[in-house]
């Protein structure tokens, strides 16, 4: 799991008033669920969601006694308007490569979303589809312009995500003019399991399984371009809407996945992304 930070922390020097305390920050985890035929937002402690009524970005109450979390299914944690995503933002998945100077940006269409626990579906034709794990943005405030400082008020919270592509039809010998199907086919966007509200996002650990081996392991800190750089410089020219999420790159190598195989995502302090893989 993730005992690596840990570990890393435990090992760190300690230094006689180097260190002064600061009061733990609540962190506040959001899902979006089914119970039924009907969908709700929620708050999730431990095995229990507390379901909520109104607006998750706005003003919102509870709605009625805990369920258990065995008794629910939980969906992508937000409905947004528009998907974005950043290529090239991690030294370790450059490579060779020349490092932007800007973040590159692209799109994801909203047909791409896939719930946890959901099954990622290879599509005909597909032959080399890679998991990307990523910590997401999730905005919380409409943003036009935004300084990256104001930028730093728009973000809601984030979640676990996994840019999905197909690299022949990205880069290889089936290269389409555009991402669209090779970053957009249908459930190459899974999200959640939950929003974390109040998370120190800026250096977590982020881990990629595949069938239980890590395969991805990088810090947040480590982003080329961090979160509010991104929103900040995307408001430049797109509106951000509440519940609009950005995909914010990958870290390190990916390889190909295949029917059968389970991929999971995990970001310390938000959970974990689990999907079983299918062939379309």
């Amino acid at each position: 799991m993730l005992a690596t930070r840990r570990e890393l922390i435990a090992a760190l020097p300690v230094t006689a008033g180097a260190l002064s305390y600061q009061a733990p920050v609540k962190v506040t985890k959001y899902v979006r669920f089914r119970r039924g035929s009907g969908s709700a937002y929620g708050i999730l402690e431990g095995d229990r969601v507390h379901p909520l009524s109104g607006d998750l970005f706005g003003t919102n109450k509870p709605a009625g006694p805990p369920l258990k979390l065995r008794e629910v299914t939980l969906l992508y944690p937000c409905q947004p308007s528009k998907i974005f995503a950043v290529g090239l933002n991690y030294k370790s998945h450059i490579g060779s490569r020349k490092a932007p100077d800007k973040p590159e940006i692209f799109y994801k269409p909203i047909t791409a979303l896939q719930n946890p626990e959901g099954e990622i579906v290879i599509p005909r034709g597909a032959a080399n589809v890679h998991y990307e794990g990523e910590i997401v943005a999730v905005i919380g405030k409409r943003a036009k312009q935004v300084s990256v400082d104001q930028a730093r008020e728009v973000v809601f919270g984030v979640t676990c995500g996994n840019d999905v592509s197909e690299r022949d039809w990205q880069n290889g010998p089936s290269k389409d003019l555009q991402w669209w199907r090779a970053k957009g086919a249908d459930t190459f966007a899974p999200l959640g399991p939950a929003i974390a509200h109040g998370l120190d996002y800026g250096n977590v650990l982020l881990q990629t399984r595949l069938n239980g081996q890590v395969v991805q392991s990088q810090f947040t800190a480590d982003l080329l371009f961090d979160i509010p750089t991104i929103v900040s410089f995307i408001s430049q020219a797109v509106t951000l809407m509440p519940g609009d999420v950005i995909y914010t790159g990958t870290p390190g190598s990916t390889r190909k996945m295949s029917p059968g195989d389970v991929v999971e995502v995990e970001i310390e302090g938000i959970g974990v992304l689990r999907n079983k893989v299918v062939a379309g």
